[in-house]
């Protein structure tokens, strides 16, 4: 355990924690909506410092992250906790975990040996993921830092709760971002998530306007968040915020956790969202979850020839050279785009 970064000292040794948007008043001996920060006579400490629950060599497109360093591993690490409660959470069983009353859920780590395993596993990159990361937040700082001055490239997947303070202190070492927009209602965030929606647009304006290589992704679930019109308000959004080019992943949903009372994401939705995406003038707009679909592919928007051609999370073919389309020179944003196909 260490103490926590990100809070201030209230009356009665109450604390509060100003690391995420729902900037929890937390009471002696209480933890936050995350439950994995706790007050701890009048000092906020983090349970899960170094107390990772799963660590993977992944494919870096299975965050997925496209634009970064495409057909490479990347070294993914989570935590447990989350400070949102979604009731369509693919991860439940570790982000609604929550520390024993000693803090000891988890294998013990250092931001050093979690680096060093990922330059051994021959990753091009750390990412944060699986759970919210935002949650084990000095341990992200930490090995993030660490793992930037060692060469690697940083990730961080989430649902886009950080507060300005914390986006402040870990963009420097953070390269890329992918962010779960889940919706474009607050009905939706407060009904499902038990959160809200105006804090995750604010942080993914303002990872954009700190350089961090934004993508987006929305999860399309039957009858909640798949009609056109919302489909159109985050097109234009993420057109007219951080920019067109930004890839958005449209991914399918399937019944899990406690929403198994909704089937599962039509294909013509998903295809439906990927051209609203395109005609808000999105550069990269991508299906998940729809296997062996040309959604998955990345296509220049000046001449329209597929430049990336994937299959799953493996890279078939690669028509790009200095960040720039073989056919017709177009420049197609991203880091290390170029490309590694195995």
């Amino acid at each position: 355990m260490v103490e926590a970064l990100l809070y201030e000292r209230l009356e009665k040794n109450a604390v509060r924690c100003n690391l995420c948007s729902h900037r929890c008043t937390i009471k002696e001996g209480q933890r936050g909506r995350c439950s994995v920060r706790e007050n701890r006579g009048g000092t906020l400490t983090s349970l899960v410092y170094g107390r990772l629950v799963a660590t993977a060599s992944d494919p870096v497109e299975k965050k997925p992250i496209w634009h970064l360093a495409p057909g490479s591993l990347s070294y993914s690490v989570a935590s447990v906790g989350c400070n949102f409660s979604c009731s369509f959470c693919q991860n439940a069983e570790i982000s609604q975990l929550a520390p024993d009353e000693n803090g000891q859920t988890g294998l013990a780590t250092t931001p050093e040996e979690t680096v060093a395993e990922a330059l051994t596993a021959g990753a091009r990159s750390i990412a944060f993921t699986y759970t919210e990361p935002t949650v084990a937040f000095e341990f992200v700082l930490d090995t993030a830092r660490l793992a930037r001055e060692k060469g690697l490239f940083t990730i961080l997947v989430t649902n886009g709760y950080l507060t300005f303070e914390a986006i402040d202190l870990l963009s420097p070492y953070l390269t890329s971002a992918n962010v779960d927009l889940k919706a474009f209602t607050e009905g939706f965030y407060t009904r499902h998530c038990r959160a809200s929606l105006e804090p995750v647009k604010d942080a993914i304006l303002y990872l954009k306007q700190k350089g961090v290589a934004l993508e987006i992704t929305t999860l399309l679930i039957p009858g909640l968040n798949d009609g056109a019109g919302e489909i159109k308000e985050i097109a234009r959004f993420i057109a007219g915020g951080p920019g067109v080019d930004t890839p958005w992943h449209l991914s399918r949903f399937y019944p899990t956790y406690r929403m198994t009372d909704h089937p599962p994401t039509p294909m013509e939705t998903i295809l439906m969202a990927r051209d609203i995406g395109i005609e808000a003038g999105l550069r990269y707009v991508y299906t998940g979850n729809l296997p062996h679909n040309t959604g998955e592919n990345t296509f220049c928007y000046g001449c329209g020839k597929a430049v990336i051609q994937r299959s799953g999370y493996r890279l078939m073919a690669v028509d790009i050279k200095d960040n720039r389309c073989s056919f017709c020179g177009t420049y197609i944003d991203g880091i290390d785009i170029d490309g590694q196909t195995s």
